[in-house]
């Protein structure tokens, strides 16, 4: 079993299925096959999904249409955590990832081997947890008691935070992938083995998971600006609306606006936006732009666009 992710947060649910396309879509190597998924909701109801083969192309379904999002309920669940490697992996898949609704322990390499007291070690680790112990707790009590075992954890739950680790055994693989990411109240884990590229594909894929967690912005609403729309040079970057949501005025910092002809980013990324003297926020999408003396002609091959924008900090 060769990759593990686990995360908390919001649409931690959507978050662990894109982080393993993403993977999917860069790496090479045992992956795309079996996936076992395990999701606890915002009510506390736990959920699973699994496939043999095909990855996120088969994990979830909706008729004959495969490679679909989660359920919605599923999606924002705000704890997660899946395996996945290679096709046709001995049933149950559920051994791979223990799951209850006091955690989630997924992993890589062979988390189901029974350790010392014969329970598997993935199981022991839930078991610390449903008896109150932190994730990173209950990792160190399992593998510091069976340091050659051949496994790497991420577990997580319910006021238990997220931790990952891997065995002694397992920490001296030379084909080894593992990253953290922490944004408040969220986190993803990422540990992986015999998948290429081994030392850079880890923190991508944790990076999309928390993009999920953490979306760079909220929108608050749109400017509408349209072909005619004069273009004035300013102190500051800035899209003044009118009481219609139409831009009566483009601001620039670049001179080199105002005059002759251009193809250009004149509503810059994070152009603050104003109606009748208040912010509204700053742009979160920038058009390419045509400009010829003073006036925009064209947006983005288009006469008008709507351009998102978000509440400014």
């Amino acid at each position: 079993m060769t990759i593990g992710i686990g995360a908390i947060g919001p649409n931690a649910g959507l978050a662990v299925v894109r982080a393993l396309a993403a993977a999917e879509a860069v790496g090479t190597g045992a992956i795309g096959g079996f996936a076992v998924f395990a999701a606890i909701g915002a009510d506390g109801r736990l959920y699973r999904a699994e496939t043999q083969r095909g990855g996120t192309k088969t994990l979830f379904t909706d008729g004959e249409t495969t490679g679909t999002a989660p359920p919605p309920e599923i999606a924002a669940a705000p704890f997660a955590a899946l395996m996945s490697s290679g096709p046709d992996r001995p049933a149950p898949l559920s051994q791979f990832l223990a799951a209850s609704g006091a955690g989630l322990v997924t992993g890589h390499r062979l988390p189901n081997t029974p350790g010392p007291d014969g329970r598997p070690a993935n199981e022991a680790v839930l078991a610390a947890m449903a008896a109150g112990r932190k994730a990173q707790d209950a990792l160190t009590d399992i593998l510091d008691a069976d340091p050659t075992v051949d496994a790497g954890m991420i577990a997580l739950g319910p006021g238990r935070g997220l931790a990952a680790r891997n065995s002694r055994l397992v920490a001296t693989r030379p084909d080894l992938g593992g990253a953290t990411l922490t944004a408040g109240d969220c986190s993803v884990a990422v540990l992986h083995n015999a998948i290429r590229p081994d030392a850079t594909l880890a923190p991508m894929v944790a990076a999309v998971a928390l993009d999920f967690l953490v979306p760079p912005h909220t929108v608050a609403g749109h400017a509408t600006v349209r072909a005619g729309t004069p273009v004035a040079l300013a102190d500051a970057h800035r899209v003044t609306l009118g009481p219609d949501g139409v831009a009566t005025l483009i601001e620039t910092t670049d001179p080199r606006l105002t005059t002759g002809r251009h193809a250009c980013a004149a509503i810059y990324l994070g152009a603050l936006v104003v109606q009748d003297g208040v912010p509204l926020g700053r742009t979160v999408m920038e058009p390419n732009v045509l400009v010829e003396d003073g006036r925009i002609r064209r947006l983005s091959g288009q006469d008008e666009v709507r351009i998102p924008f978000a509440k400014a900090d």
